[in-house]
């Protein structure tokens, strides 16, 4: 579209001044008329002295009917933008301008609804990010509200029931770790979800190992991969190009979707980090033997409060850990993909594209 206005540009200016061009043709002719006339005149002997004011005006009257022509062609036109101005704090403002006669205005006018339909896209996704935000909030609160009364619950049962025995004591300990790791996760969601609109001003990329990024996040689930005998193991070793602190962040919530829907099968479990460095890529596959995502469940793993029939089944499911992983890969340049079998487990790819992050900052400062 636009590089046909571009190409037409000459054939609209010419249009939109045919009148003016017939309007001077007409003076011009007019004028060729009397200069012959009076030339005949002159070889007859007859000298015309009121021939430069009869062509005066003659062409006064042909520019003032052409001016009242044209004025009563756009006057509604003018009529409207002074409406649309008035009104210019509305959001309809230029839907009053539309009785147009030239191809400029025609133009102009097609610009201003387009821009108008860019910003009402703009707000209504706006609407659904604040939407979007405020269910979260609401829904992070209802979940946080658990661990709370739980912790409670315990304190409460420990004082009616002291003293405890070593056991005991070890017990209501392990307990209360869970319940503040459950709001220690919620929390850090939370802040990464707020983080997430401003992720450019917040984005720091540099060389990083990735086996020892993983070794400390499996560090940080070491207890709960005890408890619930999940055996993590690390195969490879690369150095990958990212922001250390938000692919923290995505291991964090792809290690604890791995115990969460691990932790109810019996017997050990592993969970295996596979590191594969090839020359075009860095390519991290996390794969548990948990109980696996349901076919139907799979395209929508990654859509916001989606929870799947396995996260109704887990009471501190919000549907928000995977599509925020999603977000951030996304926004750091990697690809981050999922296949599952029901009753054998789950597998993360990650993907690390060289030089991916680079290009990524590149695009924030053209912006």
């Amino acid at each position: 579209m636009i590089k046909k206005v571009k190409r037409n540009s000459a054939a609209l200016f010419v249009r939109d001044r045919s009148s003016y061009i017939l309007t001077g043709i007409a003076i011009i002719a007019l004028g060729v008329t009397i200069m012959k006339l009076d030339k005949a005149r002159l070889s007859k002997g007859i000298n015309d002295t009121d021939t430069p004011v009869y062509f005066m005006v003659v062409s006064l009257f042909f520019i003032g009917v052409w001016l009242a022509v044209d004025y009563i062609r756009q006057r509604t036109y003018y009529r409207q933008v002074s409406m649309a101005i008035e009104h210019s704090g509305e959001m309809q403002a230029t839907a009053m301008v539309h009785s147009t006669v030239t191809q400029e205005q025609r133009l102009v006018a097609r610009l201003l609804e387009q821009q108008r339909t860019a910003y009402l896209n703009e707000l209504r996704s706006y609407y659904r990010q604040q939407e979007m935000h405020n269910h979260f909030v609401l829904q992070w609160v209802h979940n946080m509200k658990t661990p709370v009364s739980v912790m409670d619950l315990l304190m409460q049962e420990a004082s009616q029931q002291m003293p405890y025995t070593e056991q005991e004591q070890h017990q209501l300990i392990s307990n209360m770790k869970d319940e503040a790791d459950r709001m220690t996760r919620g929390l850090e969601m939370l802040l990464y979800s707020a983080r997430l609109d401003k992720f450019e001003m917040d984005l720091h990329s540099k060389q990083v190992p990735l086996h020892e990024l993983i070794r400390d996040v499996i560090i940080a689930h070491k207890r709960l991969c005890i408890r619930h005998s999940i055996t993590p193991n690390i195969v490879g070793e690369a150095w990958i190009e990212t922001d250390m602190k938000w692919l923290t962040f995505v291991l964090n919530q792809l290690v604890s979707n791995a115990i969460k829907y691990s932790k109810g099968k019996s017997g050990p479990k592993r969970l295996t980090f596979q590191i594969e460095q090839s020359a075009s890529e860095v390519k991290l596959t996390i794969v548990d033997e948990g109980i696996g995502i349901p076919p139907h469940d799979l395209p929508r793993i990654f859509d916001p409060f989606f929870t799947g029939e396995n996260g109704r089944s887990v009471e501190e499911s919000t549907g928000m850990g995977l599509y925020l992983a999603k977000q951030v890969c996304d926004r750091l340049g990697h690809n981050l993909t999922v296949r599952s079998e029901v009753g054998k487990g789950t597998t993360f790819i990650v993907a690390f594209e060289p030089r991916s992050i680079h290009r990524l900052e590149s695009n924030v400062t053209n912006m």
